[in-house]
């Protein structure tokens, strides 16, 4: 019932392991002091010193505007020792968002959130395809129900229907780009619609970061549940999904990737899978 994301991740660890080192590196932008973001940042730290990837933080003021941001992310991201780059989002709320991602270059954006890139990734032309995207792909090639490879036949998931709670930038998009021409029907709601339709869905995406927004009974049976929400608590990390009485024996199977040890040891792992297909391209 529940997805080890933290035992997918490793697996895809051995696997980047084996590639032959770089000496690019990978360059971690914060702009601001959001601890929530340092903390995200930190992680990717970790995961780069296992692999042995030079990964460099840098801190910029959000008193330098759009401008100057945009100046400094360039300078950073052009460096031809920088084989990616990164900005932590969100961004604080006077900042222009596509203005400052703009400054990464298709061909050393990770993340894929540039224009270019993400419109490279809209037509089918890009290299790489938002982690997010990669992470719903590796929960359901292992649940054989991916069109992408891995011990699947390809046709499992064109008859599937997908329920996605969340319709921002970093998770809803990308997904429900992905997913198009994959499955039989897509669902896009929001936190406030009318969440029943959810009961048809065989694969449900959650990225709000709203707590314990959605319950198992809103959910079908033997549902997977892939949940990016995060929050807080009474100070306990939490996502999206509760999970509370998922724990009384008698209830419903449903499959779902916990908060935290889910989708995000997977997600920091696709992105540096990103980083090495980028790297390697730039030879």
């Amino acid at each position: 019932m529940v997805i080890d994301g933290r035992k997918i991740a490793e697996e895809l660890l051995a696997s980047l392991k084996t590639k032959s080192k770089t000496k690019k590196f990978l360059a971690g932008i914060l702009i601001g002091d959001d601890p929530a973001s340092l903390s995200f940042l930190m992680k990717k730290q970790e995961m780069a010193e296992e692999l042995g990837v030079d990964f460099r933080l840098y801190k910029l003021s959000a008193d330098l505007g759009n401008d100057k941001l945009r100046e400094e992310v360039g300078k950073i991201a052009h460096l031809g020792t920088c084989g990616g780059a990164l900005v932590e989002l969100p961004l604080p709320v006077h900042l222009n968002r596509h203005y400052i991602l703009n400054a990464v270059p298709r061909e050393k954006d990770v993340d894929v959130l540039g224009e270019r890139a993400l419109g490279a990734f809209y037509a089918g032309r890009n290299p790489i395809i938002p982690p997010v995207a990669g992470t719903v792909e590796e929960v359901l090639r292992r649940a054989n129900l991916s069109s992408e490879g891995g011990s699947s036949s390809g046709e499992e998931l064109k008859g599937k229907k997908v329920g996605i709670v969340g319709t921002g930038f970093l998770i809803g998009r990308p997904i429900v780009t992905w997913l198009m021409n994959k499955v039989e029907e897509i669902y896009v709601v929001h936190r406030g619609s009318d969440f029943s339709i959810l009961k048809k869905a065989d694969l449900v995406i959650l990225g709000t970061g709203h707590p314990h927004l959605i319950t198992p009974e809103m959910v079908k049976e033997d549902a997977i549940v892939i949940d990016f929400g995060y929050g807080k608590i009474d100070g306990k990390m939490c996502g999206d999904f509760d999970d509370a009485s998922l724990q009384s024996p008698e209830f419903k199977k449903v499959s779902y990737t916990p908060v935290p040890g889910g989708a995000g040891p997977i997600l920091i792992a696709k992105l540096f899978e990103n980083f090495y297909t980028l790297v390697e391209r730039q030879k």
